[in-house]
């Protein structure tokens, strides 16, 4: 897993509106940050072709490629984190831009200075992933499972490997640390550390129901009657 540079951190911002990604980009790098901007997405893959950045924060709606399919591009096991900004607020977007991948998401307009705190709290917690990978190996196991703690990716014996989007992989470490105990919704949304709990709280049960599909027949989630979750077998690799 490449590791985050949280000293000094690299950051580029998305946005065809000129005025807010000025707006941003100058209020970031007066507190400190190195930032760079691109107005779409051609311009943005050649800031990333430049100068590797360690988050993007990146407008949903754009001319040409638009925020989500770009999401979805870019995403992968590595590479930058994603904070996105969306004019909509709809709560669905806001879901799906957190299932496909985000590490949050901030409508617009928003205040330059909750975005500068969410940008720190999401590159501290990259970091902490990572120097928690490091330290504890590359797999985590379960039953006939395998969790690739640095690819994102869950394995049962004998099948292929499932790529994990970044709500289920922190959903499925959630239930690794607190294996054969229930654990509420309220609990799942605190160990995600940084999420949008408002918003997470209605895309729980959607990520579990994908996160058990990809761990294919008898997967270790039971769903506890007015209670939320337990994860039932006992964890290798803590």
């Amino acid at each position: 897993m490449n590791q985050v540079n949280t000293a000094n951190p690299e950051i580029l911002v998305v946005d065809d509106d000129n005025d807010l990604r000025t707006l941003i980009t100058d209020f970031l790098r007066q507190n400190g940050l190195s930032v760079e901007s691109a107005a779409d997405a051609v311009a943005m893959d050649a800031a990333i072709a430049a100068k590797r950045p360690d988050l993007i924060v990146l407008d949903l709606m754009m001319p040409g490629e638009d925020g989500l399919s770009v999401l979805r591009r870019i995403r992968k096991p590595g590479g930058p984190a994603i904070i996105m900004l969306s004019a909509m607020g709809e709560d669905t977007d806001r879901i799906i831009g957190l299932e496909v991948g985000a590490d949050d998401y901030l409508p617009k307009p928003c205040n330059p200075r909750e975005l500068l705190a969410r940008i720190r709290a999401v590159l501290r917690r990259k970091a902490e992933e990572g120097a928690a990978a490091n330290g504890s190996g590359q797999q985590r196991r379960f039953g006939a499972w395998a969790l690739d703690v640095v690819q994102r990716e869950v394995r049962r014996a004998g099948a292929p490997a499932a790529p994990l989007t970044d709500a289920e992989f922190r959903v499925l470490v959630a239930f690794l640390d607190r294996p054969q105990r229930v654990l509420t919704r309220d609990q799942i949304i605190e160990a995600g550390k940084g999420l949008d709990s408002d918003v997470y709280d209605r895309a729980i049960d959607v990520t579990i129901s994908r996160l058990r599909k990809k761990l294919g027949p008898d997967d270790p989630i039971r769903t506890v009657r007015n209670e939320g979750y337990m994860f039932t077998l006992k964890v290798e690799g803590e």
